[in-house]
């Protein structure tokens, strides 16, 4: 086989096309590398970090979801170094974002044991929700800035620009142009920002009143398409 690149992740022996990245070539053997901001459909950014990987002669840890394979490049997944630095990612998520409808990334907490009280004076993310169309509500307190749905709503599918990032540092979250409400925006509720969002901060409207409590009927009322000025908000 020609044009093959090889390689050594946790001493297997990998032969991948060349431009496969370290996460994909892991995958095409059976090794998991833990993701969060990756999606398969979105274009890899590398912004969560928790898929770093320690490469053999690299100073710092390597984004497996975008860095490519090289010959003989060797590869460890996890090392002590890598899994201190998922735990350390990890631990800083846990104290500033509510992960209560993220189950995946739950599961690492326990997976990297996971000191959730280790940063005990960070300030936690708690914005209102924003309840302002029939359709989905934003709950960016519990929105990791992954990305995936400024992505699918951009050009990786849906071609509409209805959100992008707004604020620095801290204050970064995803929000309209202007902090439009939703329905004056160009979103044609396609539903793909919510499909790919991995915690619950974009969440199906329907299921969210259900969660609040409210009976069928009031939920198919203030789920109709006209009540969009007359939005429930908290």
């Amino acid at each position: 086989m020609t044009n093959q690149i090889t390689l050594t992740i946790d001493e297997k022996e990998i032969l991948v096309p060349p431009g496969t990245t370290i996460l994909k070539a892991a995958q095409s053997v059976g090794i998991n590398i833990p993701t969060i901001c990756y999606h398969d459909y979105c274009t890899a950014n590398a912004l969560c970090r928790i898929c770093v990987v320690e490469v053999e002669g690299a100073r710092t840890l390597v984004p497996a979801c975008v860095a490519q394979v090289s010959n003989n490049m060797r590869v460890r997944t996890n090392s002590e170094r890598v899994i201190r630095a998922r735990r350390t990612i990890l631990e800083m998520l846990a104290s500033s974002v509510d992960l209560s409808d993220a189950p995946d990334i739950l599961a690492m907490l326990q997976e990297y044991q996971v000191d959730t009280n280790r940063f005990p004076e960070a300030e936690e993310r708690k914005p209102s929700v924003i309840d302002d169309n029939p359709m989905y509500i934003r709950d960016y307190a519990k929105c990791i800035l992954c990305w995936r749905c400024v992505q699918v709503c951009a050009t990786d599918a849906q071609y509409t620009f209805a959100i992008n990032f707004s604020g620095r540092g801290y204050e970064t979250q995803i929000g309209t142009f202007y902090d439009k409400p939703i329905p004056e925006t160009t979103c044609v509720f396609c539903g793909q920002c919510v499909g790919v969002c991995p915690t619950g901060a974009l969440k199906p409207k329907k299921q969210w009143l259900l969660e609040q409590g409210l009976p069928p009927a009031e939920i198919v009322q203030l789920t109709r398409f006209n009540r969009s000025a007359n939005s429930r908000c908290r």
